[in-house]
């Protein structure tokens, strides 16, 4: 089995994530890891070298440095051709990121749940928090009614258009529509079959993507809460879903927004993208007027979030098309968002 992870700037939680995954190697013999340094431009690379030096990694866990930040799926698909190209193959690729510290038999539980159902492209774990509460893991795809509901804010929208819940909670495995990838394990015949990884995405919305092509092509994605992960979220981008005492959420990333914008044109079409779009708006213009009637309680505004919705998420030519990288083909020295400047 192979296990990637891709490190930004956050060497003291890679490390971190590392020591966690020693205790799987008693359960998962011939267990190999790949850290992926995506172009940290610090010192990150060499923290890690001197840290997988030691006796109890060397052995085991391989870095593998970037020479630029091309991006998750992008770093991914470097580690993951690389497990693939070679001599014996792993049937199963765990990819997890390096804010994460597994609880143990966490990843034998997905290899289990993965050996136990073959028609499964994909499985992933159920995160918690840092003091043990549960977080979203498991989740419905995006839609044109969630989009507006999202944007209207209000429960009483979702009920009234029959929104299902972008979050899944289950104290059971099922299967999803879509599952976490900061702790998934992926078949590798899914892979060679669907191709890996859009290098059209620099960050977020990416694993949602896959997971769609993969169940276009017949798979079946899971989640299976056995497999507990404490996730500290945001340990590159500070972007977290945990409440704030600020008046305002923090500002996300312009990407986020490019990455949602061109995952509704892969997988929606253009004139969807457009509903979507307008849909979030229209919705919000209700979560606006509802406030000024004083009926949003203490929800808090995202900051800058309307204007950088109205900048970044707007569909463009560039989402609608597609970048896989096929499983059994090196990846390209940048990505393609780099290359064609679609950021």
């Amino acid at each position: 089995m192979g296990i990637v992870t891709v490190n930004h700037r956050t060497p003291g939680l890679t490390a971190a994530c590392l020591a966690s995954l020693r205790q799987e190697r008693d359960r998962l013999p011939g267990l190999k890891a790949i850290v992926v340094d995506g172009g940290s431009g610090d010192n990150s690379a060499e923290e890690l070298a001197k840290f997988i030096d030691r006796p109890e990694y060397r052995d085991w866990v391989e870095l593998m440095p970037l020479a630029i930040n091309g991006g998750f799926g992008w770093a991914n698909n470097h580690a993951i051709s690389r497990l693939i190209g070679q001599g014996d193959p792993p049937e199963y690729i765990h990819l997890l990121n390096p804010d994460s510290e597994i609880e143990p038999g966490a990843v034998r539980c997905l290899a289990d749940y993965l050996d136990a159902h073959p028609r499964v492209a994909a499985v992933g774990s159920q995160l918690l928090e840092l003091d043990g509460s549960w977080t979203g893991s498991a989740f419905s795809f995006p839609t044109i009614r969630g989009e507006f509901a999202r944007g209207a804010g209000t429960g009483a929208i979702d009920r009234l258009l029959k929104v299902p819940p972008v979050a899944i909670e289950s104290a059971e495995a099922r299967e999803v529509e879509w599952a976490t990838g900061a702790s998934v394990m992926i078949r590798r015949e899914a892979l060679e079959q669907v191709g890996l990884f859009d290098e059209g995405f620099f960050l977020y919305h990416e694993e949602i993507e896959l997971m769609w092509r993969m169940r276009r092509a017949g798979w079946a994605i899971a989640t299976e809460p056995r497999s507990r992960v404490r996730h500290v979220g945001g340990g590159s981008t500070g972007v977290h879903s945990r409440e704030v005492v600020e008046r305002l959420r923090p500002r996300r990333p312009h990407y986020w927004y490019r990455s949602r914008a061109r995952l509704f044109g892969l997988t929606r079409g253009r004139l969807a993208s457009w509903a979507a779009f307008c849909g979030w708006i229209m919705g919000h213009g209700i979560w606006r007027i509802r406030r000024l009637l004083g009926l949003t309680g203490n929800a808090k505004l995202l900051d800058h979030e309307v204007r950088d919705f109205l900048k970044f998420a707007r569909p463009r030519r560039d989402d609608f098309a597609s970048a896989p990288v096929p499983a059994l083909r090196q990846p390209s020295r940048s990505p393609v968002w780099m290359q064609k400047r679609w950021l």
